[in-house]
């Protein structure tokens, strides 16, 4: 407890950041338990980016925060993010939906559209790409891309007193989990908190970024204590073309932005942002319920600048724990009565060197001449096509690989037939599919951990924006041919390593229990529905209720709210 207590108060000051909270992160007796059937006045819905359930269970008896306070509440540990481009918009598209990214039209972070009008045919999920002057790079934030409504734009329809929030590290992850309809949005973005085109940050937010500005400008949280139970990660890890990992050094010269968000200090203001935002608008302190979705972004950053299984993220562990036991302490000292959901988008795989060292000496990097560019000029030499001519689009070594359609009928099907020969040629690949075969394929039922590679990738699978061809690496293949700064460790497969994630809710007054099968993340939003009086038409999600009431009753049919 002391050694937690101790990197808190460390993360706190090093970072600028003062608590907001009493204890600074210890736990506070939670408010009276609500009248059974009364709504919760505030849901908060928190997606922790990259928490695999591997690193929930590796770390659970470490938590002495408000991790340990929904470790002790209700816990599906076998959450999946069940389709297979398990990357970080089509994960948080399902968090709050309740539909698969085939439903979404969230098929990956971002796609090739060949028909769009700009010279720049990549689209990133979280854009506008019709604002003039953009490309997926330098982009107009917009939810415009999600093709079905959150639990908050639901609970704003029925209940229009109600504020649908989003707050979070990425741009991508609050627009997604809060939707077109938001009352108030913020996301880091170049050195400060920001919102959406059209909007202005509210003076509580602006008075943080000009707290935060010179902690941004000189990044340094290499002071925080390295917890007892982390000491023994602290080693070198060698990582292919050069360089290590693993030796506790969250800053990087030369990168602001990346030593900033690759560290604790960035949840630790978000939850700030949050914090503030809950105090400026009155959240859950009104007549009507209302929804704050917070996106947690550093784990997912930490484990892509380090890998998940070194001091860089034992360390991160510690400090999300206490960052969430502050802000719970914040919430109860308001005596908000409010129920939590933690999940995540995906999760994780450490980079390949380290595991290669762990007992799985299999785990390898991609081969680098398995890319579209590589394999498409191979093809443009077999089939004769003109010097400047790429047969094969893609954005990069796994997932959708896009036929060129300047390219005729006749052509583009040799070009198909031959991608997917040469594709299935290399070892590193587990399966390739034709996205005329996969279309036909059955949306897939029953439990999800038994779905076959087919299924998951159908799960993502969205006509209009999915790739020709499909590809899919084997277990243990990380997608990164050459690793630098920031970028040696990353997720994105279709296996458990990627897709299994924590489901966990609190409320006071919900018993606690432990459910060990498998459930989806697609069951979050019709579970938190009936607590705010939302009804969805049978067929719109592809997920259900999951019952959180221990005993003979059930949470599924709680009384609708009356306003």
């Amino acid at each position: 407890m002391k050694t937690t207590r101790k990197l808190a108060l460390s993360v706190a000051v090093s970072l600028g950041v003062l608590a907001a909270s009493p204890g600074l992160g210890e736990e506070t007796t939670p408010p009276a338990a609500p009248e059974k059937n009364d709504p919760p006045k505030l849901v908060l819905a928190i997606s922790v980016d990259q928490f695999s359930a591997d690193l929930f269970a590796q770390y659970r008896q470490t938590y002495t925060g408000g991790l340990k306070r929904l470790a002790n509440a209700i816990v599906f540990p076998s959450g999946y993010q069940s389709h297979a481009a398990t990357e970080t918009c089509p994960g948080h598209s399902t968090i709050m939906t309740g539909s698969n990214p085939a439903r979404t039209g969230i098929v990956a972070n971002d796609w090739v559209d060949q028909s769009a009008a700009r010279a720049d045919k990549i689209i990133y999920c979280a854009e506008d790409e019709r604002e003039a002057g953009t490309d997926h790079r330098n982009y107009v934030e917009s939810a415009v891309h999600l093709l079905v409504p959150t639990l908050g734009e639901r609970l704003k329809a029925i209940s229009p007193a109600s504020r649908n929030v989003a707050v979070s590290g990425k741009d991508r992850a609050a627009l997604m989990m809060g939707g077109n309809n938001v009352d108030a949005i913020y996301f880091w973005k170049k050195g400060r908190f920001a919102t959406l085109k059209g909007r202005t940050v509210e003076p509580g937010v602006e008075k943080i970024n000009a707290e935060l500005a010179p902690v941004f400008a000189a990044p340094d949280p290499d002071g925080l204590s390295v917890p007892e139970s982390c000491h023994h990660l602290n080693r070198a890890i060698p990582v292919k073309d050069g360089g290590t990992v693993g030796t506790y050094h969250f800053n990087r010269p030369g990168a602001v932005d990346g030593a900033f968000r690759a560290s604790p200090a960035l949840d630790a203001w978000t939850v700030r942002v949050a914090e503030q935002v809950i105090d400026d608008m009155k959240l859950g302190q009104g007549k009507a319920p209302d929804v704050l979705s917070l996106g947690l972004s550093a784990t997912d950053y930490i484990g892509h600048s380090f890998g998940n299984e070194g001091v860089e993220m034992c360390i991160q562990q510690a400090s999300l724990d206490q960052t969430l036991g502050g802000l719970f302490s914040f919430l109860d000292a308001k005596g908000i009565d409010y129920m939590v959901m933690l999940t995540a988008d995906h999760g994780g795989h450490d980079l390949p060197e380290r595991v290669a060292m762990q007992a799985y000496p299999s785990a390898t990097r991609i081969d680098d001449k398995l890319t579209a560019d590589d394999i498409g000029a191979a093809i443009a030499a077999d089939l004769g096509l003109p010097d400047g001519v790429k047969p094969l689009l893609a954005r990069g070594p796994i997932g959708d690989f896009y036929l060129n359609r300047d390219l005729s009928g006749e052509m583009r099907d040799k070009v198909r037939a031959a991608a997917i020969t040469r594709l299935k040629e290399y070892p590193q690949v587990a399966a390739v599919f034709d996205a005329r075969e996969l279309a036909q394929v059955p949306l897939p039922t029953g439990p999800v951990e038994e779905w076959t590679l087919e299924e998951r990738a159908r799960a993502s699978f969205y006509a209009p924006r999915s790739g020709d061809i499909i590809v899919l690496l084997r277990k243990a293949v990380t997608p990164i041919a050459h690793p630098g700064p920031g970028y040696v460790a990353t997720h994105g497969s279709p296996y458990d390593y990627d897709r299994r994630v924590p489901i966990l809710f609190w409320r006071k007054g919900l018993s606690p229990f432990e459910q060990p099968l498998s459930v989806r993340t697609v069951d979050i939003e019709p579970t938190l529905a009936p607590f705010v009086g939302v009804t969805i038409p049978q067929g719109d999600i592809d997920g259900r209720c999951l019952d959180l009431d221990a005993g003979a009753a059930s949470t599924c049919g709680l009384e609708p709210v009356t306003n």
